[in-house]
């Protein structure tokens, strides 16, 4: 996914900086990472307080292999697909990841999931 393509798709949310991040790219808010693109996939920030929206929707968390061949999840959620037509409703879930983001002080953090990652 290319980064005019992220820009327009976060158009309703407002403006946004695509930064290139271990083979994808993070996408962000200010200096606030609260999205990652991943394979052409978008995953967004997860915290205690929109985690439940991504349960409903049943979306998978973003992993990893280590180099110890296991298998790392991170507090990311695959975004739902719909929301790749519906940049009203996107907004909405991006202004909750990016406040997730804030309160975990920016970092990634690595989460226990027994949904299989993407």
């Amino acid at each position: 996914m290319a980064p005019d393509d992220i820009h327009e798709l976060f158009s309703a949310f407002g403006t946004v900086t695509v930064r290139r991040l271990f083979g994808g790219a993070g996408i962000y808010a200010g200096d606030t990472m609260f999205a990652l693109v991943h394979d052409g996939i978008i995953y967004l920030k997860v915290g205690a307080e929109n985690v439940a929206q991504f349960d409903r929707e049943n979306v998978a968390a973003f992993g990893y292999a280590t180099r110890d061949g296991k298998r790392e999840l991170m507090s990311y959620r695959r975004m739902p697909d719909r929301l790749y037509d519906d940049p009203d409703e996107l907004a909405v879930w991006a202004r909750a990841a990016l406040a997730a983001a804030q309160r975990s002080g920016k970092r990634p953090r690595k989460v226990r999931s027994s949904r299989q990652p993407a």
